[in-house]
Order: C-alpha cells, then sequence, then structure tokens
C-alpha cells in the first residue's frame, strides 16, 4: 500500500471510480440509490471530500464486493485520514502543494523540466529562502517553514528506496543569478553533490541546443503499483494542475524525450555546472 496520505486517498479514489464503471452506473445512480447526492458520489472518486468508513460499508454492500476489499478499503479511508510531516508547517505549505508532496513521497520515478530555477530538491537553504522572498507575500516565519519543508523534501534523494530520479535543467536558470555570487556558487556546488547521488541524473539543456519541445516546466512521477497511474504535474502562482489520463502522460513523456535527446550529457553537463561555478567565483 502507498506510504503518504495523499496517496492512499488517490489510491481509494481510483479503486471507488473503478467499482462504479465496473457496476455500468453513473455518480447520479449510485447516489439516488444510497440516498446521496451524486455530487457526493464524484467528490469521493476524485479525491476532493473525505470518506468515511461507513461511506466504505455502504458501497461495498451496494456493489456487492468481497470482504477483503471491503476491510482493504475502510483501511485506506482511515489512514487518509493521517497528516503528512509536511502538513504542520501551516501556510507555509500551500494546501494545493501538500498533494503534490504527498504524491512526490510515493513516486518511485520522477522526471522533471525546469527552465527558469534550479529544482526544488537541489536548491540550497539559502537559494529557497531567497525565491520565497521575492515570489510571493510571506511573513518571514512562513517562509523559514517552506524553506524547512524544501530542505526536509530533498532527503528522498538519499533514501535507500529512493526514487530514479531525472532533471533536466535550462542553462538560464543556473545562470540567472539569485541573490549574490557566494550564494550561487554554493548553489552550483550543491548541484554537482546532488548529480553525483546514486539515484539522480542531471543533464542541461544549453543556450546553443537548438530546437526543442517549448513545453514550460513540469514533473511527472510514476508510482510502483500499477494500480497508481503516473501523474503530470504543473504549478503556477496560486495554484496546480495535474493531469493523469493517457494522453497526457504519453504527450509530456515524448516532450521529456526530446528535451533528454537535445540537452547535454551527464557527463558534459557536470562540465558546464563547473564552468558556471567558476565564472562565479570571479
Amino acid at each position: 500500500m502507498a506510504g503518504s496520505p495523499t496517496a492512499r486517498r488517490r489510491r481509494l479514489s481510483i479503486e471507488l471510480k473503478k467499482l462504479r464503471e465496473k457496476s455500468a452506473l453513473t455518480c447520479a445512480q449510485v447516489g439516488e440509490a444510497l440516498d446521496w447526492s451524486g455530487s457526493k458520489v464524484n467528490r469521493m472518486e476524485t479525491g476532493s471530500g473525505r470518506v468515511q468508513p461507513s461511506d466504505i460499508e455502504a458501497l461495498c454492500r451496494f456493489y456487492d464486493t468481497s470482504d477483503e476489499l471491503r476491510e482493504f478499503l475502510k483501511s485506506l479511508a482511515r489512514q487518509a485520514k493521517v497528516r503528512g510531516w509536511w502538513q504542520v508547517h501551516g501556510a507555509g505549505v500551500p494546501e494545493w502543494f501538500n498533494i503534490y508532496i504527498g504524491l512526490e513521497q510515493d513516486a518511485s520515478t520522477f522526471r522533471q523540466y525546469q527552465c527558469e530555477l534550479v529544482p526544488g530538491l537541489m536548491q540550497t537553504e539559502e537559494y529557497a529562502s531567497e525565491l520565497h522572498k521575492t515570489g510571493a507575500h510571506m511573513s518571514p516565519q512562513d517562509i523559514t517553514k517552506a524553506v524547512q519543508v524544501r530542505m526536509e523534501r530533498q532527503a528522498m534523494l538519499r533514501r535507500p528506496d529512493a526514487p530514479d530520479a531525472w532533471f533536466i535543467v535550462n542553462e538560464g536558470a543556473l545562470r540567472h543569478a539569485i541573490g549574490d555570487r557566494a550564494l550561487m556558487r554554493e548553489q552550483m556546488e550543491c548541484l554537482l553533490e546532488t548529480a553525483g547521488l546514486a539515484a539522480v541524473t542531471l543533464q542541461v539543456l544549453p543556450f546553443d541546443s537548438g530546437t526543442y519541445p517549448a513545453t514550460g516546466s513540469f514533473t511527472m512521477l510514476g508510482f510502483p503499483a500499477p494500480e497508481d497511474p503516473d501523474i503530470v504535474y504543473r504549478d503556477g502562482i496560486t495554484d496546480a494542475m495535474y493531469l493523469e489520463g493517457e494522453h497526457h502522460v504519453r504527450e509530456y513523456t515524448r516532450a521529456f524525450d526530446g528535451l533528454r535527446a537535445a540537452a547535454l550529457s551527464p557527463q558534459r553537463s557536470t562540465l558546464l555546472i563547473e564552468s558556471i561555478l567558476k565564472d562565479y567565483a570571479r
């Protein structure tokens, strides 16, 4: 079973939708049979509403499931209520980003393209702090909490079961100075250190790479259980977008492969980062 509350909630939603579709019924029909609204059934299937064990009991009786499946789904519903470690930081982590962190913690594969900034999982504390100071209207306390969460998230790359993580970063993100030169020297050193981790592959998309898929930054997460489909994540200033359909995943996979082909090899990427580090040292 997936580890984080977010992943459990997602798995529960997937399983409930599968049961309804297997019965060839609409949300409205299920709701009417159980004296619920159709919107309640829909919220349960999209993960946008709390699902109580008593709701699972009613649905499983209606769908005539096995006792084993009923208990499994009830267990998912109970554990989905548990708060993740990142949720104790309050306003330091927006609600829409809480969802992403929960999924990220359970990913087995991680693919990310960053065109403007150093990837969050590779940022130093000082770099992340500068971004939060200029990018949002947050109190000093909330900035501290947000940076702390970002630093704690980076531990996933050093776990024994770390996800297979592949990063592609535009050269412009590395040459865009955040803070002073000393900060950027430390950030380049951090990039090189993180790129050396066993689970990490880092490529730089150079200025002279020619034509490549113009997508904007995005992240693709894959999960160990075949029942949990891959997801594409994109965020903005105030919200985020989660794309799960087969078409979306296929097209973003194709875009990532195109970016990977246009980028420098990991070895040449390391040489370029070392060159940029020397520039910041002058």
